[in-house]
């Protein structure tokens, strides 16, 4: 291939991953392959001969996207958000395109450079403490590990050095391996498992600490682990402190466990893996008091600040301690310049590196800090309108603090409740999340991923949520243990006057209004783009001024008068006639059609075609639902 084919394979290339982003709302978000389908789309050898660009590109239809979840989807709310915008996309081709392999300055003094560069802008953006700086006097500093797992190993090697040789250094008579199979380490049992992996693969055993009723990990909890092990003969060796854990996204006492840290000579790493990037925005800062005493940090700009993966940003209050644990120097790796400048070989696991600020830089060039904010204001804000309209339903509850973009809800009752309805919206496949566990309880969790995901892709998630949980309620909507239910007639009517069609509103502290939102202090704490608060209101354009990749006018929909995305109830006629309509012929839990005029029953959880047009149609068809006529 030739530069004049070269650009013209990236130039139709460019026009498919736009016109699949302009167009991603239209395809399911979850795939309905089957393990192994692509082996029956592809031959079972590489071809002998070259192909053309064209049939290659086409196979990307074809083959790749029938086996695609869907990641940036505005109705994706699982895991986490991974990050996706047009700057880091190109700045991706130039990385590329310029082939770099920066394990030292040598190697490539624009890559060596330009990260310590951004690294520092970042810090600066997060008003981290300035010993973080690569540019302050002193051994700190900041590198991009390709992500927070990685990060997580390095912070553990490097403690475990620290501590084998500062008590090497004390206790002559103690070699390496004693100190070593003595070493422990703590995190919460709310950590990423990542964490646990980090333990297992530095050989440094993990213990998970309990967390308090909000799911963090509290000074006293560590405190007295420290003392049972060390009593026990082990010696404690490093902390990983979570600021948005995985399940719930709360946040460790850092100002309490820092100082136990301290005296105890133990290493403190905070994985702020998701939630980091909020702290571009100073009213979220306040949930890292006590960075100060972190030796280090760690988030990922792949997650929520628009920067295509990998790119996570770790700094280190002493360098020293990595290079220790991992420098292993070669002659063909020396060059005349070391010392100088950092070489990212000794602060990571692999010798080889991309050459990752680029998309770092152009992301922050092209959005500016204020457009970034702008972006996690406004997920924030559309994960306060999902929280609100659960909690307008008393079907549902919410288990844990709205925090960040995350809402974690569930069905009042039994856990197998919310489990099947997780099913439900799983087959179906225009909404996907994932489930967790709060305080015992099982419960779904909902997270603005997508930076295309607007208001009405959240009230079109609420309505998924709302229909199946209509199914797998049942008619009546009654839950099975103590709590309001709200209950519908087939026709939509409230039986029971708790929900006529108006989403109930809620004060800041949780206590019901009178059904309208008090203005300014109503149920949905929003903000305009320019992070003015609002009187509920997900209100104005966001524009960055320097991209033309952003759209000038980004409203997140139809602005609800009453401060609430408000989703009037469909009746059960109507969601039963979707799903006979959507899944004809395929699987249902728990629903049974009996065919009226033509006296045929429908065999358990299947639904016929004559079923589900004899429903539209308003004939004299049978729903047996869970049970119930």
């Amino acid at each position: 291939m030739d530069s004049q084919e070269f650009r013209r394979f990236a130039g139709a290339a460019v026009d498919y991953v736009a016109d699949y982003l302009d167009h991603i709302r239209d395809r399911p978000v979850l795939p309905s392959v089957e393990p192994g389908y692509l082996r029956h789309l592809v031959p079972d050898d590489a071809p002998e001969q070259p192909e053309s660009w064209r049939s290659v590109l086409d196979d990307v239809e074809r083959v790749i996207m029938p086996g695609m979840t869907h990641w940036h989807s505005p109705q994706f709310h699982a895991y986490y958000p991974t990050a996706n915008s047009y700057p880091a996309i190109v700045a991706g081709i130039i990385s590329d395109g310029l082939g770099v392999i920066g394990f030292s300055w040598m190697a490539s003094p624009a890559c060596t450079e330009l990260e310590m560069l951004v690294t520092d802008w970042l810090a600066k953006m997060l008003d981290l403490p300035r010993h973080f700086l690569n540019h302050e006097p002193g051994p700190g500093g900041g590198v991009i590990q390709g992500s927070a797992s990685e990060a997580t190993l390095v912070a553990l090697l490097a403690a475990r050095e620290r501590t084998v040789r500062r008590l090497r250094a004390e206790r002559p008579d103690w070699d390496k391996g004693y100190i070593q199979a003595r070493l422990v380490s703590y995190s919460s049992d709310q950590s990423n498992s990542s964490v646990e992996k980090a333990g297992m693969l530095g050989s440094v055993p993990m213990r998970l600490l309990a967390t308090d009723n909000k799911c963090r990990l509290r000074g006293p909890i560590l405190r007295e682990a420290i003392r049972k092990d060390k009593e026990a003969g082990f010696i404690p060796c490093c902390v990983v402190a979570n600021l948005g854990t995985t399940g719930t996204c709360a946040f460790d006492a850092l100002e309490e466990l820092g100082p136990i840290c301290e005296e105890e000579n133990v290493w403190l790493h905070v994985d702020a893996a998701y939630a980091g990037a909020a702290f571009i925005c100073p009213e979220f800062r306040h949930l890292m008091a006590g960075v100060e005493l972190a030796d280090s940090f760690n988030f990922n700009p792949h997650k929520w600040m628009l920067v295509n993966f990998d790119c996570s940003a770790m700094w280190v209050k002493d360098s020293t301690y990595l290079v220790d644990a991992f420098n292993v120097d070669r002659i063909y790796l020396k060059h005349d310049q070391q010392g100088q400048m950092p070489d990212y070989r000794h602060w990571q696991i692999p010798l080889g590196r991309r050459f990752r600020s680029l998309k770092l830089w152009f992301v922050l060039r092209l959005y500016g800090v204020q457009g970034l904010q702008s972006h996690i204001r406004k997920q924030v804000a559309l994960a306060k309108q999902f929280e609100d309209l659960v909690r307008s339903d008393h079907r549902f509850e919410i288990v844990s603090e709205h925090s960040m973009g995350l809402v974690c809800f569930r069905l009042k009752g039994e856990d197998d409740l919310t489990k099947t309805l997780l099913e439900r919206l799983t087959a179906r496949q225009r909404v996907y999340m994932i489930p967790t566990v709060v305080l015992g309880a099982y419960a779904l969790r909902f997270v603005v991923c997508s930076r295309l995901c607007e208001l009405r892709d959240v009230q079109f998630a609420w309505q998924e949520v709302r229909d199946q949980a209509l199914l797998v309620l049942g008619p009546g909507g009654e839950v099975t243990s103590a709590g309001s239910a709200v209950s519908f007639d087939v026709d939509g009517t409230s039986t029971n006057g708790h929900a006529d069609g108006a989403a109930m509103s809620f004060d800041v502290d949780g206590t019901p209004t009178n059904g309208h939102a008090k203005h300014p202090n109503g149920a949905a704490m929003s903000f305009d783009v320019d992070g003015t608060p609002t009187n509920g209101n997900i209100a104005g354009s966001t524009t960055n001024g320097n991209s033309d990749e952003t759209p000038k006018n980004n409203n997140i929909g139809p602005t609800p008068t009453n401060g609430q995305a408000n989703v009037p109830p469909r009746p059960l006629k109507a969601v039963l006639a979707d799903e006979c309509s959507s899944l004809t012929g395929g699987k249902v839990n728990g629903m049974t059609l009996k065919g009226g005029g033509n006296a045929q029953t429908a065999t358990a959880k299947d639904v016929y075609t004559n079923g589900g047009n004899s429903l539209q149609n308003g004939s004299n068809t049978e729903v047996v639902l869970n049970g119930k006529s």
